[in-house]
């Protein structure tokens, strides 16, 4: 599985930090951190390249760091079709997965240390598909984005 990861100037560490676990784990991934030609680099630009190439079905999944992880996950769930969830512990990291169907995982590292995202990381990606429970309710999340969307 390729990930699509990005962060801004507050998270380049710990996005490096990632970077070499994602790899430790067997995973490959493509930074879109770097802002292209005539682009900003404001975390909006890199939530939205990032989010633009999950939807896009480049990537499965994708990881975006900020400062809070809040800024990240507001602009990646502004990209139709996008789920993103921000998660500062392995319980709302499976939940994003298994509840939500999230195709991106956010996190700040100003509120948690490597250590702890590494262990969210790792229980985000190994979390399954949608449960069956669930899958009613993230077909009428997609529903209602399709309405809005047309309106």
């Amino acid at each position: 599985m390729n990930i699509a990861i990005g962060c801004d100037d507050a998270a380049v560490e710990m996005k490096e930090t990632l970077k070499n676990y994602l790899s430790s784990l067997g995973y490959e991934y493509t930074d879109y951190s770097d802002a292209v030609d005539g682009e900003s680099n404001l975390y909006a630009d890199v939530a939205e390249r990032v989010a633009r190439a999950v939807a896009d079905n480049k990537h499965e999944r994708g990881m975006l760091i900020c400062g809070t992880g809040i800024g990240v996950s507001i602009m990646a769930n502004k990209v139709p079709g996008i789920r993103a969830a921000l998660c500062h512990d392995v319980f709302s990291a499976v939940r994003a997965r298994k509840s939500n169907g999230a195709q991106i995982i956010t996190m700040g590292a100003r509120v948690i240390g490597p250590e702890l995202a590494k262990t969210i990381l790792k229980a985000w990606m190994e979390a399954e598909q949608i449960d069956e429970s669930s899958l009613p309710k993230v077909e009428r999340i997609m529903q209602l984005e399709s309405a809005i969307q047309a309106s």
